[in-house]
């Protein structure tokens, strides 16, 4: 099995706050995480080069060879046989920069040491090879339906779907309806006329749903009476998923379990999406969205004019909450209040429109997150611990209301 070390790239502060918990190949697109793609297709296992106040948590394994990985881009099987092509010490680069090299132990700990590659053996990547980058937050949503359906078919090629229960109507291709072992569904409606719609192992589909595929349910996850979930959207394991969906993505273990609107969006892990929430995707003159960018501590143009919300681990907004188009919040944010909050709250933040905003503290988010955890049987670590103080010290200039 091949050691595969991924580093995030240099857009690796682009997705803040999503990065914020995690190095970029944790991050959740298509079915998978980018770690899980380049462990199926290349047959190894990862760890990585990320932050340090990461690198407790997601440690680097060091052997006698490693594959070393840019986690900026997206694997593909063209690409992935030609890092297989690389030799002893010889990289593989886009326009001058490192794509991707095999590197003995003595060679990888010089490369760390000088962040270099100018002494290894580097080749450009051939022409004909197609590379997808991940530069901005905001082309997880739009990128999901290509990931997605390539998920399916790694997933599924070659696999027999468990039974589905003949009270459900599927409307177009059968075949594009796959179910792990224990999901359970009944009187449900699924369209795959527009991409195929996966549904993990020990998922439960309540009764009345409607999915329009591309759609991919994790493990472990319920979907509440009456969803109305369209794609291309993915939910992560442990999720929780009701009301109405359209092209979003749920990394994992958060809910968004009732009535209301989430679309263009992408929410990260432990976040908990009160009742009758909604979000605006589209501003009301139709023009561009622009997103807060925390590498540049500014609002920036997306070029998109459809761009929803964006959500950091263990957030959470009170029931009727309103989201503008565009919307980032932070790592620990508590969300409550009257009329739309506003575009950009900071991590660690407590309040919302028409109440004044405050500081979470630390210790009682802390001990938060050890009893949302706990309720998934997850353990709320040290790790975990040293990460949120660590979003909670640098993210301090972004609460104004502290100076």
């Amino acid at each position: 099995m091949l050691n595969i070390i991924l580093f995030d790239s240099d857009s690796r502060d682009n997705f803040l706050p999503l990065t914020a918990t995690r190095p970029m190949g944790e991050l959740r697109l298509g079915i998978l995480t980018l770690r899980e793609k380049w462990e199926r297709l290349l047959d190894g296992s990862v760890s990585y080069i990320t932050q340090e106040y990461l690198q407790g948590k997601f440690p680097i394994d060091i052997e006698d060879e490693n594959l070393i990985i840019n986690a900026g881009v997206l694997p593909n099987a063209r690409l992935c046989a030609r890092i297989k092509q690389l030799k002893l010490n010889e990289a593989l680069l886009y326009k001058g920069e490192l794509l991707a090299a095999r590197l003995n132990e003595t060679r990888f700990e010089s490369l760390i040491d000088d962040e270099e590659v100018s002494e290894l053996r580097g080749t450009e990547i051939d022409s004909g090879i197609t590379l997808t980058f991940l530069n901005h937050l905001w082309e997880l949503s739009r990128l999901n339906e290509m990931a997605l359906l390539e998920d399916f078919e790694l997933l599924t090629g070659g696999r027999k779907s468990h039974q589905m229960s003949s009270s459900n109507q599927v409307i177009g291709p059968a075949n594009k309806v796959f179910l792990e072992e224990g999901v359970k569904m009944e009187a449900c409606t699924l369209n795959t006329t527009g991409g195929p719609i996966y549904i993990g192992a020990k998922t439960e589909v309540m009764e009345g749903s409607k999915l329009r595929g591309p759609i991919a349910i994790g493990e472990g996850c319920i979907v509440k009476m009456g969803a109305k979930i369209y794609g291309p959207s993915t939910f992560g394991p442990g999720c929780r998923i009701g009301g109405e969906i359209a092209r979003s993505i749920m990394i994992g273990n958060s809910n968004k379990a009732h009535d209301g609107y989430l679309g263009d969006s992408v929410i990260g892990e432990w976040c908990n999406l009160g009742a009758d929430s909604n979000n605006s995707n589209l501003k009301n003159n139709y023009s561009e969205v622009k997103l807060w960018n925390y590498q540049s501590q500014s609002f920036e143009k997306t070029g998109e004019q459809f761009v929803g919300l964006f959500m950091g681990d263990h957030s959470k907004c009170a029931i009727n909450t309103m989201f503008n188009t565009g919307t980032v919040v932070g790592v620990c944010a508590n969300i409550f209040g009257a009329g739309f909050a506003r575009n950009f709250i900071p991590d660690f933040s407590w309040g919302g429109p028409g109440a004044n905003y405050r500081t979470y503290k630390y210790s009682d988010a802390c001990e938060t997150a050890t009893l949302v955890m706990a309720r998934r049987n997850q353990a709320f670590t040290d790790f975990d611990k040293a990460i949120l103080y660590h979003i909670y010290d640098q993210t301090a200039s972004f609460r104004s209301w502290e100076k």
